[in-house]
């Protein structure tokens, strides 16, 4: 009796063909079942869709501006303010209301929109000489009507430096000192700065300082 190998007549051998069709079924079932683990519901509807990051974070809340503030006291007529210009969330239309009225043309009693830019100009200057907030510029002249400048001019002659276009017309000027600065300091900030022009009155004590284009006088 011829040997056989052992268990072969329990296990017969199946075809060679019939072997390579149930490997390519096993292979392609398991990539099936893997790539469904990787669709959105595969699971049910507690898988989550892929969301960016960006997407799904909290918004973050703006951060608040500082506040700003700037005071004067008229050389005139006694008038002090104290104003906040600028709060947590921008330009302060009350503090704004109050410059302008605080810078009017004293004389007429003609209130103008002071320049933005000159606020902020007046107020870098402070903080470069290191004086606090609530210090207040000597103000000698702030918006001045065509009318009161149109006299000033007549009274003073042609070379008595008030121009024919002054910027304090178009609330772009001042005429300011500051209590504990000499006159020097304040100007030479002014020219510094260089955001407009800068004019020196050591003998009537007031620097000049618009908003206008840059010159120096």
């Amino acid at each position: 009796m011829p040997f056989q190998r052992r268990n072969e007549g329990l296990f017969p051998q199946a075809p060679a063909e019939a072997v390579r069709a149930d490997r390519r079924a096993l292979l392609w079932g398991g990539i099936a079942a893997g790539g469904a683990l990787l669709l959105p519901g595969a699971l049910g509807t507690a898988m989550r869709p892929f969301l960016p990051i960006d997407t799904i974070a909290e918004p973050q809340s703006a951060s608040l501006l500082p506040e700003k503030r700037i005071a004067f006291r008229s050389v005139h007529t006694g008038e002090k303010i104290d104003a906040r210009y600028f709060n947590a969330r921008g330009w302060d239309d009350q503090g704004l209301a109050e410059i302008d009225h605080g810078l009017r043309d004293w004389r007429t009693g003609e209130v103008f929109d002071i320049d933005r830019k000159l606020i902020a100009l007046l107020t870098e200057l402070r903080d470069t000489l290191d004086v606090a907030a609530q210090k207040p510029f000597d103000l000698i002249s702030g918006f001045r009507s065509p009318a009161t400048n149109k006299g000033l001019r007549k009274a003073g002659g042609a070379h008595t430096g008030v121009a024919t276009r002054s910027q304090h017309m178009l609330g772009k000027a001042t005429d300011i000192a500051l209590p504990g600065i000499p006159l020097d300091r304040l100007r030479a900030a002014a020219r510094a700065a260089a955001k407009g022009g800068v004019g020196f009155y050591p003998n009537d004590g007031f620097v000049h300082v618009d908003t206008g284009r840059v010159r120096f006088w």
